[in-house]
């Protein structure tokens, strides 16, 4: 029997921009049995009692949100997790990205809402819904619905018992599932309040019921601020599991990736690829080997073959199996799924363009090159998300990290930076588009709180140990600040 020949250069190539080519638009695509890869690590947050999920953006809380309302993909994650729960349950959404006024309301009805008493009530109304509370499915209007609920506590709260004692009759959970909670509201003090009431209706549900839960997607730094108006929040706490991947989640993905790519090339890596790949009927899912998911060495050794040896002209530059990751992590230390997928795209199309004929699939300067552009969209998606990170990191281009946090704080006062996040907040609020709601900071007027609320969401690091302030790489290298040493700004 003929051995299977090794993909060529050009062929890891190609079926690395195939493969890779939705990977920037994995929020807007819904998942499939293709998509869906399982790390270890994200095991736990898919507990039906794990209520709290944080994450950044890009680590999977949409993915993992839209695949639980999936039933054919929670059959697919109640196998391969071992998590059996997950076939008994009634999944509703409670709020997220898609507009779907009869699930719950949508930004523009919820500033109202907010406005007129306890946001609990809202969400309180969110889940009766769900659970089919006959009146309040009859109004259409959420100003109606959040109305009945406050005005009759006795009859929802029996039809919370009565779905709950019917829900333990049956074996099953009512599971509500919470995403996007940075554009509920776009002032954050507002945005707190109502992630607050989601914690509080989480919390009531955890302890006063069996089989009534909430499962939570949400940014790490919006969950602790959220405590501010809802103190019993670190009482979740001990029911939060952070989405995290580590380098070899990252690097299983990839695998998982080029393996369920249609076509030949796919096929073969498969068959040549260390041996064990587990297929679903009709090919419609390939699950990679436990060595490819999480040994290093082996991953290491298929990656050596994609990709050049070196950063350089030998290891004191660094190899790219640990290079990539490192240059890709924030300043807590997390990387972003969508950054590294991202990052090996734009280093597959470089190398095809510039270095066509290399010996490998990934040129090390075309890898560099994936950094600078994994970095631009990130810069693009926080700006997007929080616009006023943009607005504080602007007046530093040029400037040299580290940097001492004297020197940003008087950057800040020249450019008269609390007079600017006025002006954008008063923008964002006086949208009409759901679209544009955004999150600002909560103290726009204290500059040394800004610097911590930027350390939360990864954008700086934590003071070194001579105090001076530094920016990760996937930040600083679109924001134009430079390092001695580091990956350059792309020139234009």
């Amino acid at each position: 029997m003929t051995a299977e020949a090794p993909l060529t250069a050009a062929e890891y190539r190609d079926l690395l921009s195939t493969a890779l080519e939705e990977a920037p638009y994995a929020d807007t695509r819904p998942p499939s049995a293709h998509t869906l890869f399982m790390p270890d690590s994200h095991r736990t947050a898919l507990y039906v009692d794990t209520t709290v999920v944080p994450g950044g953006r890009g680590v999977g809380k949409t993915f993992w949100y839209r695949s639980l309302l999936d039933e054919g993909l929670r059959d697919l994650a109640a196998a391969e997790y071992r998590i059996s729960r997950l076939r008994r349950l009634t999944v509703s959404p409670g709020h997220g990205l898609d507009m779907r006024s009869e699930c719950y309301p949508g930004p523009q009805i919820l500033r109202s809402l907010v406005a007129s008493g306890d946001t609990y009530d809202i969400w309180y109304a969110v889940l009766l819904t769900a659970l089919g509370q006959e009146e309040l499915r009859a109004l259409t209007d959420w100003s109606d619905k959040v109305a009945w609920v406050r005005a009759n506590p006795e009859p929802a709260q029996r039809t919370v018992e009565w779905a709950d004692r019917e829900a333990y009759e049956k074996n099953l959970v009512h599971l509500l599932l919470f995403d996007a909670l940075e554009h509920l509201h776009t002032d954050r003090e507002q945005a707190d309040r109502l992630v607050g009431g989601i914690l509080r209706l989480a919390l009531q549900m955890r302890f006063g019921t069996r089989n009534i839960r909430l499962k939570v997607f949400i940014r790490p730094d919006m969950f602790d601020s959220a405590r501010q108006h809802f103190p019993d929040a670190s009482k979740l706490s001990g029911y939060a599991a952070e989405l995290t991947w580590s380098r070899t989640d990252l690097y299983g993905l990839l695998f998982h990736c080029l393996g369920n790519e249609d076509g030949e090339a796919a096929r073969r890596f498969r068959r040549i690829s260390t041996g064990g790949w587990e297929s679903a009927p009709e090919g419609t899912r390939h699950v990679p080997p436990l060595l490819l998911r999480n040994d290093e060495e082996s991953q290491t050794l298929l990656f050596e073959q994609i990709a050049d040896p070196f950063m350089g002209s030998n290891f004191r530059k660094g190899r790219p199996y640990t290079w990539l990751p490192n240059h890709l992590m924030d300043g807590q230390g997390r990387i972003s799924p969508r950054s590294f997928l991202q990052a090996l795209l734009t280093a597959a199309e470089s190398t095809h363009t510039g270095y066509r004929n290399h010996d490998r699939a990934l040129h090390q300067e075309a890898i560099r090159a994936g950094v600078q552009k994994a970095s631009q969209r990130r810069v693009d998606e926080v700006s997007e998300d929080t616009p006023w990170v943009q607005l504080a990191i602007r007046p530093l281009a040029g400037c040299q990290v580290p940097i001492e946090k004297q020197t940003v704080l008087d950057m800040w006062a020249e450019a008269n930076l609390p007079a600017e996040l006025a002006k954008d907040s008063a923008r964002y609020a006086q949208a009409d588009e759901p679209r544009l709601v955004r999150t600002g900071p909560r103290s726009p007027d204290d500059l040394p709180r800004l610097i911590d609320e930027l350390e939360a969401l990864g954008v700086m690091t934590a003071p070194r140990r001579d105090g001076r302030l530094d920016l990760p790489d996937v930040y600083r290298i679109a924001f134009g600040l430079g390092r001695r040493g580091g990956v350059p700004r792309p020139k234009v």
